[in-house]
């Protein structure tokens, strides 16, 4: 059986904030339906590297060890926050704890950074009583996407990988077999198990908002689409670059990659459909099928060993498969968006 942190007493604890907050809403000044907050709204920002947008510098926490969750300063939250100003939607952010590498359960467990620089505490700590709003993006590191991209690149698994965390999920099987592998045997139940998980940990996830943040609204934010329809469109490079958007990967294993991606959007959603209290989903998937990686300047993707905005030294860090400038603007809009109808109810 599977180990989970979740409890009929969580659950139960989570029903009776939910209950408590909607008591207190009823019993308090009638809304006009439509209305902006006028007071600005108690916001924390969570999740993993495609909220704090990895590969866009400047980063936050210079000279602290977060630093190395490579959170960006013009990161979608600090994007999508300033645009909802610009509408008078005014967010008090109280904090954003988006850190690479993050999965599901460092929402309630302790993150370790790289490097041996410590840990970090989870990042369920930065809710208040108070916060009236929840948004971010989790899910993919647990599904364990970089361990399905070593499993389908060689050049992953070599010294030009060592940078992304991960080992692949069988070093027996080639690079080249990788579509094969995840199609049955070992690879599809492996697969199947990581989807199970990341169902679980994100109702758990959903359920710890709603106990520690009562009156919150809970927007969970999708992952934008990679792999266009086209997958002949991936075998030509970007312009200004030398090395194909998706690497050495084959061509075969694209649509495995974009199948990950489609199954781990509806994990995300059936897990917002059924949490208790309600909450929202922003399906960025539906909305980049024109910005993937393989659209040319039309790409809202960095290729996966595209040198990104971030070095180290002199070594630029590659993307790996994380939004650029454009579709981190993509990200913001559509999250603005979502946040001003939810907050305008």
């Amino acid at each position: 059986m599977r180990k989970t942190t979740k409890t009929p007493v969580v659950r139960r604890l989570a029903a009776a904030a939910i209950a408590l907050g909607s008591c207190l809403t009823l019993a308090g000044p009638a809304a006009h339906a439509g209305a902006a907050p006028a007071d600005p709204v108690p916001t924390v920002f969570f999740g993993d590297s495609y909220t704090a947008n990895y590969g866009i510098a400047p980063v936050n926490h210079e000279g602290e060890a977060r630093f190395f969750c490579f959170q960006a300063k013009e990161n979608y939250p600090a994007v999508a926050t300033q645009r909802l100003a610009d509408k008078g939607v005014t967010l008090d952010v109280q904090s954003d704890v988006s850190c690479g590498g993050a999965l599901v359960h460092h929402f309630w467990e302790k993150q370790e950074l790289p490097f041996g620089l410590g840990e970090l505490p989870p990042q369920q700590d930065a809710l208040k009583p108070d916060t009236q709003l929840a948004v971010g993006s989790m899910g993919g590191n647990t599904v364990g996407f970089n361990r399905i991209l070593k499993q389908c690149s060689a050049k992953l698994r070599g010294v030009e990988g060592t940078l992304l965390p991960g080992t692949p999920v069988d070093e027996d099987v080639p690079a080249a077999k990788c579509s094969e592998f995840f199609a049955s045997g070992d690879g599809k139940q492996w697969l199947d198990d990581q989807f199970e998980r990341v169902g679980y940990d994100l109702e758990e996830m959903l359920e710890r908002i709603a106990y520690f943040s009562p009156d919150a609204k809970r927007v969970l934010v999708g992952y934008p689409r990679l792999v266009p329809a086209d997958t002949a469109k991936c075998q030509t490079p970007a312009p200004g670059q030398t090395e194909l958007p998706f690497a050495d990967i084959p061509q075969d294993a694209l649509p495995v990659l974009d199948q990950v991606q489609k199954r781990l959007d509806d994990v995300m959603k059936k897990a917002v459909a059924d949490t208790d209290g309600g909450a929202d989903f922003v399906d960025l998937y539906a909305r980049t099928g024109s910005n993937t990686a393989c659209d040319g300047t039309n790409r809202g993707i960095g290729g996966l060993l595209e040198p990104s905005q971030l070095k180290i030294g002199e070594q630029a860090l590659p993307w790996y498969l994380h939004p650029n400038d454009k579709g981190r603007d993509i990200q913001a809009t559509q999250v603005a968006d979502t946040v001003q109808q939810v907050l305008n109810r």
